[in-house]
């Protein structure tokens, strides 16, 4: 050690004396020979030179859609710009793509030894099988009283909803166990659900809609909302989609505090309601086994699928808009592939599935009876394979996957229950979107910039991609649907009329050439037709005298 630390301090005087001596010929001869003619420390070349190899599949992963095949652009501006954009795009894609081997966390399910089913591992088995935070995250609350409960979880996951039947509503912070509010209603509670933060929440009461914020404060009463049985958030467009007991399904806009749209559905009781994620279209099931798609726009279903033979009991929807899970009175758990409403797999249940969950990495939560069933593989080749159970200390009144998190939590009639299910949710989370973390400072930019990024109704349809098409109509098709909109041809050619110069009264010669010319066009096409005519004519006179004359008969004498 001490020899190690007498040579690096005489080479560091070494070094000391020759920067002291000024760029010499000995100077220069060494950082020449230090660096070589590559201008590396070594000398030596790079074996890799440039950044690292991206593959292709890893980088269309981050891209947002495909490009659109459009005719080219008139203005070089615009082909610039669009040029540029798209060039953006592809460099945020590769970034992204780099950047993703620093993610820290990494999905993963439970790997069973050869010859044992997942199903047989409880709850206890998992909790002493991980770390303490996790084991922290299975717990009961026993809340007796007030029961059954439907609960809500915040899209960051990190606050917790509770709704009683009898009028019991809570809030909480379920990692700390910190309570936020707590509040009675004294009227029945069909349904609750978050809003855009975690300051404010809407509960469906028995008469009418109410709205509270996290204190427990009440901000409004929204008595044209009455009846209601289900809530959805629409996070992206700002709009809370309830259905009620009359068959009529409501739209409002929280950012306004405006009613957009109110639709009779002609389905009777609207109790299954679920929302896809991938393009904010509302599922409903109906009591006859039929599901209706619908959007705010427009006054009828946009879709009607038959699903079942008996009514519907339960609908869920994975995060991609893909597959469609319902269940119904006929014991039967099926699911839809959305893009061709088709069956794709079906299953038997001994009671049936009273509520379904979609997880984000697509797991599926059934609750049958007492009993919460947790199937994985949903949508592969073959029956999905169940994967976890767990039997909660009443039957199940609302299931929800928390986000972020391997968590599955359950409501029932003796309170609320935190399933651990490994690999249900997402390992790592976009700070920029759903930060479980972030403080009131960033809450609170967050906010106005998702108004500012607010989605409009209209544009809420069953193909999001069709946004950014271009429409490749035909200009003549456009001429054709503009002039019978209109009633006249803007384009057409209007009638000559001559300029006022300043200099010589030209005026009237002006007028009389253009109408000489369109004279002479009439003439000129009149005496081309009679020349076309006469060498018509020519033409059969000189067929006929080549021809020779018809021979006469005896009694063509007597003919007229």
């Amino acid at each position: 050690m001490a020899a190690a630390a007498a040579a690096n301090g005489g080479r560091s005087r070494t070094l000391h004396r020759r920067q002291r001596a000024g760029p010499g010929p000995a100077a220069s001869a060494s950082h020449g020979g230090e660096r070589g003619d590559t201008g590396s420390v070594s000398g030596r070349k790079d074996p890799f030179p440039g950044p690292a190899p991206l593959p292709r599949p890893r980088v269309k992963r981050f891209l947002r859609g495909t490009k659109e095949k459009a005719p080219r652009a008139k203005s070089q501006r615009l082909r610039w710009h669009l040029k540029l954009s798209g060039q953006r795009e592809e460099a945020a894609a590769a970034r992204a793509a780099r950047l993703d081997l620093l993610l820290p966390e990494e999905p993963g399910f439970l790997e069973a030894d050869p010859g044992e089913d997942t199903c047989t591992i409880t709850q206890g088995d998992i909790a002493e099988a991980v770390d303490i935070a996790s084991a922290a995250k299975h717990f009961d609350l026993r809340l007796e009283q007030f029961g059954p409960y439907r609960l809500d979880y915040t899209r960051n996951g990190r606050h917790l909803l509770l709704g009683g039947r009898r009028g019991h509503v809570a809030a909480m912070d379920w990692q700390t166990k910190a309570l936020m509010c707590e509040i009675n209603v004294m009227e029945t509670v069909t349904d609750v659900a978050w809003l855009h933060t975690e300051t404010l929440l809407a509960v469906a009461q028995r008469r009418w809609l109410h709205v509270y914020d996290n204190q427990g404060l009440e901000l409004n009463c929204l008595k044209s909302f009455p009846g209601v049985l289900q809530l959805q958030f629409l996070p992206y467009h700002f709009l809370l989609a309830t259905a009620n007991d009359k068959g009529f399904l409501q739209y409002l806009d929280i950012s306004v505090g405006k009613e957009v749209a109110a639709l009779c559905t002609r389905g009777g009781r609207l109790a299954v309601m679920a929302q896809n994620p991938a393009n904010a279209i509302i599922h409903l099931g109906h009591s006859n086994g039929t599901v209706t798609l619908w959007s705010p726009t427009v006054s009828e279903p946009l879709v009607r699928m038959l699903c079942h033979r008996g009514a519907l009991r339960a609908l869920a929807v994975d995060p991609t808009g893909t597959y469609m899970a319902s269940a119904g009175l006929d014991r039967k758990l099926r699911l839809f592939d959305l893009r061709t409403y088709r069956v794709l797999q079906e299953l038997v249940l001994p009671q049936g599935a009273g509520h379904l969950a979609f997880s984000q990495r697509g797991v599926l939560a059934a609750a049958c009876g007492d009993l919460v069933q947790v199937y994985k593989g949903v949508g592969k080749d073959g029956p999905p394979q169940p994967y976890l159970c767990h039997r909660p200390p009443r039957p199940p009144h609302g299931l929800r996957f928390c986000p972020f998190e391997d968590v599955l939590g359950a409501g029932h009639g003796h309170g609320f229950t935190s399933i651990l299910v490994p690999g249900a949710g997402e390992a790592n989370f976009d700070a920029l979107e759903n930060n479980p973390y972030r403080s009131r400072r960033q809450r609170q930019e967050w906010e106005v910039k998702a108004l500012l990024e607010k989605i409009p109704a209209e544009l809420i349809t069953l193909d999001p991609t069709q946004l950014g098409c271009v429409d490749t109509a035909s200009l003549q098709q456009k001429r054709e649907e503009r002039i019978q909109r209109l009633g006249f041809d803007p384009q057409a050619k209007a009638k000559f009329k001559p300029r006022r110069r300043a200099k010589g009264n030209n005026l009237l010669h002006r007028k009389r050439k253009v109408a000489h010319e369109e004279q002479r066009a009439v003439i000129r096409q009149s005496v081309e037709q009679r020349e076309q005519e006469k060498k018509g004519k020519r033409k059969e006179r000189r067929k006929g005298e080549s021809s020779p004359p018809p021979k006469r008969g005896a009694l063509d004498r007597f003919k007229k």
